[in-house]
């Protein structure tokens, strides 16, 4: 029988280890700092951060308060005119990415003012963009030249590259929540603008509702051919949608979702806007969700309702024109106090073409 050497390692044969460990950490940042003037870094060194096995972000929840914000609003109407400001907004600012102008990583969101007689002048951009009327009724939003009249609940969009403008021909202060893609369009460099005076704004003008007529009633135009993937229909009332969700209310709800539709482009079926989607949901009194999570960061409004939102570690109840967020793969409840009507927005479209998107319920 041959002899084994079972005998552990002694202190020498330790240290001996512990030297040659050192050398190799010593080694490698003399060689990281080599490389480093070549612009180059070990991905070895990152790969842990960047490959993860669930998503990791900077995006927190969040939760801003209507009356809160309706007075600071109010007072931002006090120091400067739609004019000057060009767009008067108070940007809703993630917490966990605070001066970057980010309520998502992808998206933006603020509340918009415009007061009676004001009017934001025509611009154009790259940047996406929808409005959901919080307050006021009577003041418009005017898109390639026709105007759309809104009322609280309207969902309404400005498409990328499209000329808009909006006024508040009534005797009463208008807001909204803009939501944008911001964040994702300066990702790519791909943001681009002009003012009504630097460039010639749209001189054919559309009658109110023409868009509606032409797209809005199970109708096309004969030979149409679609000129972009955003949707040729740039409102849709709150008063026909709210009629939508409670007639589907009559049957079966979502366990996790309650009863709840996804605005869409009446001529493709698709998103309305290629890089933001947008929902309404409708939840019962008393009616409880459960527990649900997907990849698409997601900012909610209150727009009937009571509903409390509790996440891994926090609660919180939001009311009418309250504005939250939940971050990506974030796992949430709701609760409804009410008959509970919710908008919502995320980059859902964006992660759907990419093959990225993913839900839990």
């Amino acid at each position: 029988m041959s002899d084994l050497n079972t005998s552990a390692a002694g202190p020498a044969d330790s240290a001996d280890a512990a030297d040659a460990a050192e050398k190799r950490r010593s080694e490698r940042q003399i060689f990281y700092k080599k490389i480093d003037q070549y612009n180059l870094t070990p991905l070895w060194e990152q790969l842990h951060n960047l490959v993860t096995k669930t998503p990791v972000s900077d995006c927190r929840h969040a939760h801003w308060e209507y009356g809160k914000m309706r007075a600071y609003l109010a007072e931002a109407g006090d120091l400067i005119t739609a004019e000057e400001a060009i767009r008067r907004v108070l940007v809703l600012e993630n917490p966990g990415l605070r001066g970057k102008a980010a309520v998502t990583t992808s998206l933006y969101a603020g509340l918009q003012m415009i007061l009676p007689g004001e009017i934001a002048p025509p611009h154009r951009h790259t940047q996406a963009a929808l409005r959901l009327v919080l307050e006021g009724e009577g003041a418009y939003t005017s898109v390639e030249g026709e105007k759309t009249i809104m009322h609280r609940g309207d969902f309404v969009t400005t498409p990328s590259w499209t000329w808009h403008e909006h006024g508040n021909e009534s005797d009463a202060p208008m807001i909204w929540l803009d939501g944008l893609d911001v964040p994702l369009v300066a990702m790519l460099d791909a943001s681009f603008s002009e003012h009504a005076h630097e460039q010639k704004t749209p001189s054919a003008f559309k009658a109110a509702g023409d868009s509606k007529a032409r797209f809005g009633s199970n109708l096309l135009p004969v030979d149409w051919v679609p000129p972009s993937p955003s949707s040729p229909l740039f409102c849709y009332p709150y008063k026909e949608t709210l009629a939508s969700l409670r007639t589907i209310a009559a049957g079966e709800a979502d366990a996790c979702h309650g009863y709840k539709l996804r605005y869409a482009n009446p001529v493709t079926g698709g998103y309305p806007m290629p890089t933001m989607g947008a929902y309404i949901q409708l939840l019962t009194d008393g009616f409880a969700t459960a527990g649900y999570r997907c990849s698409a960061g997601t900012v909610f409004a209150v727009i009937d309702g009571e509903v409390t939102v509790e996440l891994e570690g926090a609660s919180f109840t939001a009311r009418p024109n309250d504005v939250f967020v939940v971050p990506s793969w974030a796992r949430h409840w709701f609760t409804a106090r009410g008959e509970t009507v919710l908008f919502s927005f995320s980059d859902r479209p964006v992660q759907e073409v990419l093959g990225l998107w993913r839900e839990q319920r």
